[in-house]
């Protein structure tokens, strides 16, 4: 038990230190993006210093299982150096029993390290996109979830359009029950629309069923029209009105559940948010997974050679196990493979692989 607390505290001390170099390195090239970004604008060295401080949570957070695996290599290769697992072994004890204990604690560690980053991260992110729309006079988000009912709003040279559904299909290109709000940049609220349904076309909505109200008139009510059909000119795609609500890494972990029963009720796609759920709760598996294996291919006799090439295969192995991540996201968020297996897929196997490393090095 004392070697297994001396090894779990050099390894924790190691992965903290690796993770501010970093964040250090992650801070400074993303200060330099940010005054290529905003280059045109006028942004003084705070603004930029903040958006970059916003930005780096997210970018280390992506990066994390790849910075544990690397703390991981250097300490096991230090290891190896000072000779003290091959003292360990010499004394009877077997690495597979030495590092359960640290394991399991890694494993513990890994899962709250999750828990305090992810809210933290999405938090940020939307700090990060509404500083950076207002520096580059964007307009911020177009959509908006209320229970079953979605908002929307366009904007063109004249002033704005608020659309309210009380029910969407086809990730919000097609609106049911739907009220059209025109404001006009100098006069305000000037015409309601009320239609049955809303098809979202090529640089228009085309109403179907809809009554007009101007409310520029004494009594809109009495003199409101009724029409068959109707076209309304916006901007509008469906890769905006996508992205614009539906970008599950500005959603905390323990909001996702509900998040995605709003989007199932609303008639939207859940299954980007659903993947990022399982990727998130499988992430300390993976953290886990890749430090064991990075262990299990650094310890060795520094004697005995071939120190380049463990630290070598090492290194190729945790950039495979990130890109095949990355590869089985984006194939469960497009539904070609089950989400459960994109998710917990890899994170099982590096697990696996790592144990049977380990247990494969007590034959040498």
């Amino acid at each position: 038990m004392i070697l297994a607390r001396y090894f779990l505290r050099r390894l924790l001390g190691t992965a903290a230190m690796v993770s501010g170099v970093f964040l250090g390195m992650i801070l400074l090239l993303d200060m330099v993006e940010q005054l290529r970004r905003l280059s045109g604008q006028d942004a003084g060295f705070g603004a930029v210093l903040r958006l970059s401080l916003l930005n780096t949570p997210e970018a280390f957070y992506e990066i994390a299982p790849l910075v544990m695996m690397l703390a991981a290599l250097w300490l096991g290769l230090g290891w190896s150096r000072s000779s003290e697992f091959v003292v360990i072994r010499a004394a009877g004890r077997s690495v597979p029993r030495l590092l359960l204990v640290p394991g399991l604690v890694l494993l513990l560690a890994a899962s709250g390290f999750v828990a305090l980053m992810n809210p933290l991260v999405a938090s940020s992110v939307r700090e990060y996109q509404r500083s950076l729309a207002a520096l580059q006079g964007g307009s911020g988000a177009v959509v908006a979830l209320a229970g079953d009912e979605l908002w929307l709003r366009q904007a063109d040279r004249l002033g704005q359009t608020v659309i309210h559904a009380r029910r969407a299909e086809d990730t919000g290109t097609v609106l049911f029950d739907a009220s059209f709000f025109v404001f006009h940049a100098e006069r305000g609220l000037s015409v309601r629309l009320q239609a049955d349904r809303a098809d979202l076309r090529p640089g228009s909505w085309r109403l179907s069923g809809v009554k007009r109200w101007r409310l520029s008139d004494l009594n809109p009510e009495a003199q409101a029209t009724t029409l068959s059909s109707l076209a309304i000119a916006t901007d509008l795609t469906p890769e905006k009105i996508r992205d614009s609500f539906a970008q599950a890494r500005t959603v905390p972990l323990f909001q996702l559940p509900g998040f995605i029963a709003t989007l199932e009720r609303a008639g939207f796609s859940a299954l980007e948010h659903r993947m990022r759920l399982h990727m998130e709760l499988a992430l300390p598996v993976l953290l886990t997974g890749m430090m064991l294996l990075a262990l299990a291919l650094s310890i060795h006799h520094a004697r005995a050679g071939g120190v380049g090439i463990r630290a070598l295969v090492t290194i190729l192995s945790g950039f495979t196990l990130f890109f095949l991540r990355n590869f089985a996201q984006v194939l469960g968020e497009t539904g070609q493979i089950p989400v459960l297996l994109a998710a917990w897929g890899l994170p099982v196997a590096t697990m696996l692989l790592a144990m049977g490393v380990m247990l494969n090095q007590e034959e040498y």
